[in-house]
């Protein structure tokens, strides 16, 4: 038996007999890493060769028929929202579908399927963890574990024939995690390209011929990517995101990619001691106790149909440096930088010579451009030292000649923002210049 080695991108599998710094196929630096192949038998060789087995026929689309699918409820409304289905009762997973579910250590991504699986029933596939400590960890939340089924191996063949012998009571198979996986088949190691593809690919044949949903978990780069091929997240049907800062409990799921729903959906958590909790009314989460001090403003954003309130909060102080500092944590900040431009520009308010900080409060990240008429108000207010009236809420984009442009979904903030009593609206409705905003509120 022959072996020799290789260096494979771990992104895109391209092979190189030497190393290179940059894959010449997909572009990435430092993702070459070696691999010793040995000439054996693989899933695609001769001998495994896939065979037609019956012949295809083109047919009319409007000729084919559909049937409804029940989806399965994981239990938690803010999972079946993301997932999507169309409306309560109706959402959720639907069977036979492959979930990529794909987040930071420690963000809580086995916390959160291991509330799934406590609801519907099914087998915990643990790579990284052996089954007491996954036992310990489900007794530290308070989590019911009478329907959770355990194995800890990380051999694919192993793993799809211990589901195949319980197929009554499993519901719902979790993968914690796919990067751990590794088939007999193919030679390389545990979390290489062909092993993650390969891994996937029967687990997909797996639930698409027994009708049972599987939720993957995987884990990202320091590029804030899925490890592994780009094609992982082209194979499943789903890729969800679980975010959130390690320091704050807020955590938001998002999706990517739906095949069975919307993309634009949100659904928001707090990390507690008893695993992620719901929340139900996430404004409240993002604004706490009202805020009468100079630089705080309320924006209302939108995080996928969701409109949500949030603080901004804007501190100016005289520079100590040659060329000030400008810090924007939660917002994006070029977008920062032409705001202070168009404030100096417009308002002949002298930024040149100070430090400017902005933050969104509560670990929220708001890149959208609705904000940027708060983010103005802040720093004005901070400048001036001057605070905003009680219960005001800023909504808009601000464009380079100073004007107010209109945003998405304005009517949902402007009702969201009247739900939680904020009286004071100031938006594109009312206002059409940023100089004609500052003058009422801050002369």
């Amino acid at each position: 038996m022959k072996s020799h080695s290789q260096f494979i991108c771990q992104q895109c599998g391209y092979k190189s007999p030497s190393f290179l710094g940059k894959c010449p196929n997909c572009g990435t630096w430092n993702s070459l890493v070696e691999t010793i192949e040995k000439e054996t038998r693989t899933a695609w060789g001769k001998s495994a060769k896939r065979e037609r087995s019956t012949t295809s026929e083109v047919t009319q689309l409007s000729d084919v028929k559909t049937t409804k699918v029940s989806r399965a409820s994981t239990g938690i409304s803010e999972v079946d929202q993301v997932l999507g289905g169309g409306g309560i009762g109706k959402s959720g997973l639907v069977p036979g579908s492959v979930v990529l579910l794909a987040g930071d250590p420690g963000i809580g991504k086995s916390t959160l399927t291991l509330q799934i699986i406590s609801h519907i029933g099914g087998l915990y596939v643990s790579g990284e963890e052996s089954a007491e400590q996954v036992k310990l960890r489900a007794e530290r939340l308070g989590i019911n574990t009478a329907k959770i089924l355990i194995l800890s191996d990380t051999n694919v063949e192993s793993i799809i024939e211990s589901a195949s012998g319980n197929l009554d009571r499993i519901h719902i198979l979790i993968i914690d995690s796919i990067q751990t996986l590794w088939t007999e088949e193919l030679s390389g190691s545990p979390g290489s390209v062909g092993q993650v593809r390969e891994s996937t690919l029967r687990l997909l044949n797996f639930a698409k011929r027994k009708n049972i949903p599987i939720i993957l978990i995987g884990h990202v780069t320091k590029e804030g990517t899925i490890a592994g091929p780009k094609t992982l997240e082209h194979i499943v049907d789903t890729v969800l995101y679980l975010e959130g800062e390690r320091y704050h409990t807020l955590r938001l799921l998002r999706t990517s990619k739906n095949r069975f729903g919307p993309v634009d959906e949100v659904g928001v958590f707090s990390m507690e001691e008893k695993g992620l909790k719901e929340v139900a009314n996430p404004s409240e989460l993002f604004l706490g106790k009202e805020n009468k001090a100079p630089g705080s403003v309320v924006i209302a954003t939108l995080e996928g149909t969701r409109p949500l309130l949030v603080e901004i909060q804007a501190l100016t102080v005289s520079s100590q440096t040659p060329l000030p500092r400008r810090v924007g944590t939660g917002i994006n900040v070029n977008r920062l930088l032409m705001l202070i431009a168009i404030i100096q520009k417009h308002l002949r308010i002298p930024l040149g010579k100070f430090d400017v900080f902005v933050n969104a409060a509560s670990g929220i990240k708001v890149f959208e451009p609705a904000a940027d008429l708060g983010i103005c108000l802040a720093i004005i207010s901070s400048f001036k030292n001057k605070p905003l009236a009680s219960k005001t809420v800023a909504i808009g984009e601000v464009g380079l000649l100073g004007e107010i442009r209109q945003v998405l979904g304005l009517e949902r903030r402007v009702k969201e923002a009247k739900k939680l009593g904020f009286k004071n609206i100031i938006s594109p409705l009312n206002y059409s210049q940023i100089t004609q905003i500052s003058k009422d509120i801050f002369s």
